[in-house]
């Protein structure tokens, strides 16, 4: 089947291209010890763009996308955020873009090998009709069942739903990290049982956490924090004005706190994250995709003894002197995953958030017209907004509400 897309190839000049495709349908498991099941077709609705598309159109400008084709092909239609609209079924589904064989492909082992639709050997949903494995075109809420049109607001939020998965993950891998990390000190510091210090510790492992990034999965994973520990301080660090649209929402929205880097050095921003937290953090999490995290986390001790620093962001490398790291018996956490359940959560969660306020359109004729000037002047450049999507097809959403 021949479909219109837009699509990553290695080319310096025009690493992603919008136009006629062949579609291929390989068949491909959910999960090990599944069944292999060909795709079913799907049609696209609202589309999301993320910034690891970004960073997939700047690998092919230099013609380093080989690994990530499909088997045969020279091409991967973009996008894994979105709604689409399964015809087969007459309903709306989010795709839970990760699958393979294994056991649970968000920590995979060596013998094993997974897929990422939009990503990773796997086509995405930037395209007028594609193809999906059933398993994988999740539901909506029941109150959703036989609508025809989607609202724009929901639509919006549900773009989300990967991202704030991801925030879903993050939240269990550090509750986990933290109980078995923390709950001595409270047996000690309490002098309770294991049962009860693990309580203790799933609390005090947030009781001051530092968020260094204003994106979306900062925002989400703070967002998941602030639903789970009421009494947990949060506050969100990052260059922009606090006067600035995300820095309101977080405030009012969160319940938590904003601090701004500008015009501050290295030093001066440590200890007026100290003095706004009243104390070292118990939870650093490095979103920002910059080496300052680490720095500001190890080198001017904004992580405290029993620390958990969560590294969230790609590309910058994490550096600690070893010395002071052992005796603070810190730990590093880092992985950028979610299994379906996170994602079925997350949907859940977003149809009855206010994330939509954070999404901003583009035209699909504007995109689709030169999308390396879309992302590059529009969707990445500076000033741009939160979130960026684009409705696909139009017959699908109804945008009044």
């Amino acid at each position: 089947m021949k479909t219109k897309a837009t699509f990553f190839v290695n080319d310096k000049n025009k690493p992603i291209r919008y136009g006629e495709v062949n579609l291929i349908n390989p068949p491909r498991k959910r999960l090990k010890n599944e069944p292999e099941k060909e795709g079913i077709e799907v049609n696209p609705v609202f589309c999301g763009f993320c910034g690891t598309d970004f960073e997939l159109m700047k690998m092919g400008r230099e013609c380093m996308l080989d690994a990530k084709f499909s088997i045969g092909e020279q091409r991967l239609i973009n996008g894994h955020e979105g709604v689409v609209w399964v015809p087969e079924e007459n309903r709306f589904a989010i795709v839970l873009i990760r699958g393979g064989n294994s056991y649970d492909p968000t920590r995979f082992t060596e013998e094993e090998s997974y897929f990422e639709y939009g990503c990773d050997g796997a086509d995405g949903i930037f395209c007028d009709k594609g193809y999906f494995n059933p398993d994988m075109l999740l539901h909506l809420p029941g109150e959703y069942d036989g609508i025809e049109k989607m609202p724009l607001s929901l639509a919006k939020r549900l773009v989300f739903s990967d991202p704030y998965a991801c925030a879903i993950f993050q939240h269990e891998r550090m509750c986990d990290i933290g109980i078995a990390q923390n709950f001595r000190v409270e047996m000690a510091r309490n002098h309770c049982s294991e049962e009860m210090a693990k309580k203790l510790a799933y609390e005090s492992t947030f009781d001051r956490v530092v968020i260094f990034g204003l994106g979306t999965t900062g925002l989400f994973i703070g967002d998941q924090i602030r639903r789970n520990h009421k009494n947990a301080k949060i506050l969100f660090v990052a260059r922009s004005s606090e006067k600035c649209d995300k820095a309101e929402f977080i405030k009012n929205n969160l319940s938590a706190d904003y601090l701004s880097t500008a015009d501050r050095n290295e030093k001066e921003i440590a200890q007026s994250i100290i003095n706004h937290l009243g104390g070292t953090a118990t939870v650093f999490v490095g979103t920002s995709g910059t080496e300052l995290e680490s720095r500001l986390a190890f080198e001017y001790g904004v992580l405290g003894c029993n620390g958990i620093y969560d590294s969230f962001s790609l590309g910058p490398k994490v550096t600690y002197d070893t010395m002071p790291f052992g005796f603070k018996n810190q730990v590093i956490l880092a992985s950028i995953n979610f299994t379906q359940k996170h994602m079925e959560q997350a949907i859940d969660i977003l149809c009855n958030s206010k994330f939509d306020e954070l999404v901003e359109l583009i035209d699909k004729n504007e995109f689709t017209a030169d999308p390396v000037n879309a992302y590059e002047n529009k969707i990445y450049c500076k000033g741009a907004p939160l979130k960026t999507a684009v409705i696909w097809n139009k017959e699908y959403i109804d945008e009044e509400k």
